[in-house]
């Protein structure tokens, strides 16, 4: 039964609703009150103990601040206890979905479980208490653990050297993309490589570096069954190419079939191939890109290696590349000074350290194009990211991809009757349905799809990308959700086509069981209310 046909039940979770939204929509009353409202002067969440005699003394003869560094009244913050701070926080926190309380099946982003053995790691004294300041001869456990991750990506994505220092996927991008232009004016070349080809069915952070960096973009249209089109990227081609950026599997959710024709016609012109390697998810253990002859390529850690995503907070976007842009790599790039390479590998494997081997930093890099990233990356997110490969293994890696390309093709047969597939082909860790099928027969688009999905507790998908997809919805389930999940989503699904059909106004309603119902998206981004007033007219 659906949202829509359910009688609304009294909220026994005792929080209450922390929104109400009239069916005008007109107005929002608010239940949970902002913080500012539940202060009353002088109540304090902190009790400082009474200075000693001996203190006050002291700080009896410490110079004064100068009145030009005195704030000229104090500063408005909210007057709470510890109690009243916590459960406020908790109430709002219980209104945000999270991957911990329900499916988040968006698409190309990868919102996958992250299993708390990483964070456990993560927050071991040895590591969560270093710092990037730490001589080199306090920070050899930290520096053998970048060393180790950076060679379990060399061998992962079959890549000469890997560089960790990128704090996303898109400043991974970036780092390649300014490699690849110091590699074209290491050649005298930089001047009449002007234009960098990017297929319609990439990531739309590929057109956004190669701008950044001062590249003209061309787009490489698609061909009937969603691959590149081959003819239209060879008549691209030519001396004023830089590179080709390509996100392989695509936001369509397809694998390139073409993909050792498409690195030759680029390599031929003299050009870089860049592999956007963030849905490398689909394809661990089954296609290493440095071995197929891509010259460079980022890793997004969140999507395949489990770190967390999203909140704007710290990331990992490390970056592979081919023996001819080694040399332009970030600087430092860690390294093994003391010691056998196989036997440090070969101990790592076996769960023990080396004795006498030595890690330090290679700063000695003439051709690098410098730093992207202060100090040397998110330490965090390596330990992550290790954690997650070393706890899986070879086999398991293999088994992720194996599983989320299972649960992506089992939703694209399962759901084909109710939704248009415009690529109807075996797609690998996500699938692209068309919701134009019923904005056009029913008036439902899938703006409306998606907000009727969240009645149901279920994130919605991406919607509208990729682009070249009518009314698109790109589904990823990944590899951590159970079949019963993903038929219960099925479920929905279907149950939410046939209400388009019977009873659209019912979905263009949606959502009715949220904090808040619907918004108008595009001004609460563009002119957030985000100020509080303390001196409200009483009028």
């Amino acid at each position: 039964m659906s949202v829509a046909e359910r009688a609304p039940a009294a909220d026994a979770s005792g929080r209450g609703a922390a929104f109400h939204s009239p069916e005008s929509g007109a107005e929002l009353t608010v239940v949970e009150p902002l913080i500012f409202e539940r202060s009353r002067p002088d109540r304090r969440g902190v009790r400082f103990p009474q200075p000693s005699d001996a203190a006050r003394a002291a700080a009896a003869h410490q110079p004064e601040l100068p009145e030009s560094a005195l704030r000229g009244s104090s500063p408005r913050l909210p007057e709470v206890t510890e109690l009243d701070l916590l459960r406020h926080f908790n109430r709002l926190s219980h209104l945000n979905h999270a991957i911990d309380l329900g499916f988040y099946p968006l698409g190309s982003c990868t919102m996958k479980y992250n299993p708390k053995v990483n964070e456990w790691a993560a927050r071991l004294p040895g590591f969560a208490d270093s710092h990037p300041l730490d001589p080199e001869v306090l920070s050899q456990g930290s520096l053998e653990l970048m060393w180790l991750l950076a060679e379990l990506l060399r061998e992962i994505s079959g890549f000469a050297s890997v560089s960790l220092q990128p704090a996303a996927g898109a400043q991974g991008e970036l780092t390649g993309m300014l490699m690849t232009r110091a590699h074209h004016n290491s050649r005298g070349e930089g001047e009449q490589r002007t234009k960098v080809l990017i297929p319609d069915s990439a990531h739309g952070t590929n057109p956004a570096t190669a701008t950044m960096v001062g590249y003209t973009t061309v787009t490489i249209r698609s061909n009937e069954r969603g691959g590149i089109d081959l003819d239209a990227l060879r008549s691209a081609l030519g001396p004023d190419v830089a590179a080709l950026m390509i996100t392989n599997p695509s936001t369509l959710g397809i694998f390139e079939d073409q993909i050792d024709a498409v690195i030759d016609a680029v390599h031929e012109a003299g050009a870089i191939a860049y592999m956007d390697g963030a849905n490398l998810n689909a394809i661990l253990g089954r296609f290493r890109p440095g071995e197929a002859g891509f010259d460079v390529m980022h890793f997004n850690l969140h999507k395949t290696f489990s770190t967390p995503h999203g909140g704007g907070g710290p990331g990992a976007g490390p970056v592979g590349v081919s023996e001819r842009l080694a040399p332009f790599l970030p600087r430092p790039v860690v390294r093994l000074v003391e010691g056998d390479r196989g036997e440090v590998l070969h101990n790592a494997w076996a769960g023990r350290s080396t004795p006498g081997a030595r890690f330090g930093l290679d700063w000695e890099r003439p051709e690098s194009i410098g730093k992207v990233r202060s100090f040397f990356g998110n330490f965090g997110m390596f330990v992550r990211a290790y954690t997650y490969i070393r706890s899986n293994g070879d086999a398991g890696l293999r088994e992720i991809s194996d599983d989320a390309v299972l649960a992506a093709n089992y939703l694209r047969v399962r759901l084909t009757d109710a939704y248009d597939l415009p690529y109807d082909r075996i797609c690998k860790h996500e699938v692209v349905f068309s919701g134009r099928r019923q904005k056009r027969q029913h008036g439902v688009t899938t703006l409306d799809i998606a907000k009727a999905i969240l009645d149901e507790g279920i994130h919605p998908p991406t919607i509208y990308f990729p682009l070249i997809v009518e009314e698109a919805l790109m589904i990823e389930p990944t590899e951590t959700e159970s079949l019963e999940t993903l038929d219960r989503f099925v479920e929905v699904m279907h149950d939410i086509a046939q209400r388009a059909e019977s009873d659209p106004e019912s979905v263009k309603r949606a959502p009715l069981s949220t904090p808040v119902g619907r918004l108008d998206e595009a001004n609460a981004a563009r002119r957030p209310d985000l100020r509080h007033n303390f001196d409200p007219d009483p009028v």
